[in-house]
């Protein structure tokens, strides 16, 4: 491993173990053992404020080496655990461990897993010491993979914030999204503990010199090599959309809990409580227009 491999290993390990509500960590640990799996990763907005309102991001990774859908993945499921006086509400996404450490090194066409995992996340429960080693890997080459991305994007020199902001306006518009423009603004500003640094570190181990002088970073990327980047960007960026799409398709299929996900989503943001039925559990799809009639008339009311 070279230096900055190790620094950037060591960097991603003390990150990864950052403190977590207890209530999170049973949380994980019960849906680690009970999928039989090797780890689990916790992120999104939750991480960052600790609250344990709203919904809960989990990462389910698997043993195994291939999906059972190799196109289409994760699978994304909800799930709801009584905590005190709360409701702890979960989203779940499962795949395999192998699966992911290949999309975190860019060696899929997929984009959601490095720039997801660039940001902050916490391993929250793993099967053993060895799992563990293979999610810091895989975060480890989120990272680098980001870096190289950003720095074939990014202005001939610039600071770190250049760097990721072209990054983050690229991925996201690769992707279907509904968060408004500058997302990739409010991205570093909550997240700035997390990125200071991270820049160098991630190119270093990467094989991109940064030279950084100041606040200011020149990638040294050749030209060739910056092509070769730009090249393989091409690609996933023409394929990010119709991915995305497959993905809502299987989801729109296969969410576990989706009825119970989409009714406690109205009603927090509505008011309007949505009666969940026998039918409405089992076919969610079919039963949309008369939920979504519901709730005109709700607000028409309103």
């Amino acid at each position: 491993m070279s230096d900055g491999a190790g620094a950037l290993g060591a960097r991603i390990a003390a990150q990864l173990a950052a403190p977590v509500d207890p209530a999170v960590a049973h949380y994980a640990a019960a849906l680690g053992e009970a999928a039989g799996a090797r780890a689990v990763l916790f992120y999104g907005s939750n991480l960052r404020t600790g609250s344990l309102e709203g919904v809960l991001d989990f990462y389910v990774l698997l043993p195994g080496t291939h999906e059972s859908d190799a196109a289409i993945w994760p699978t994304v499921s909800y799930h709801e655990r009584p905590h005190d006086a709360l409701t702890l509400r979960a989203k779940v996404a499962t795949m395999r461990l192998a699966t992911f450490a290949r999309a975190a090194a860019g060696n899929l066409t997929d984009t959601t897993i490095w720039a997801r995992f660039v940001q902050p996340s916490a391993l929250v429960w793993t099967a053993d010491d060895e799992a563990k080693g293979e999610v810091v890997a895989a975060i480890a080459a989120a990272c680098t993979t980001a870096a190289r991305l950003a720095a074939a994007l990014g202005p001939e020199s610039g600071t770190a914030e250049d760097y990721w902001r072209a990054l983050f306006r690229a991925t996201y518009a690769a992707e279907f999204r509904v968060e408004k423009g500058g997302r990739e603004n409010d991205i570093l500003a909550v997240n700035a503990a997390h990125f200071a640094g991270l820049l160098p570190l991630a190119l270093e181990a990467g094989g991109i010199p940064p030279h950084q002088q100041g606040e200011q970073l020149a990638p040294e990327l050749p030209h060739w090599q910056r092509g070769v980047i730009l090249k393989w960007w091409a690609r996933r960026r023409r394929l990010g959309k119709p991915l995305n799409l497959l993905r809502l398709v299987k989801a729109s299929t296969t969410f576990e809990g989706a009825a119970r996900y989409a009714a406690w989503k109205i009603e927090r943001h509505t008011g309007m409580p949505v009666k969940l039925t026998p039918f409405r559990e089992r076919f969610p799809l079919l039963a949309a227009p008369q939920v979504l009639y519901d709730l005109w008339r709700h607000r028409r009311r309103a």
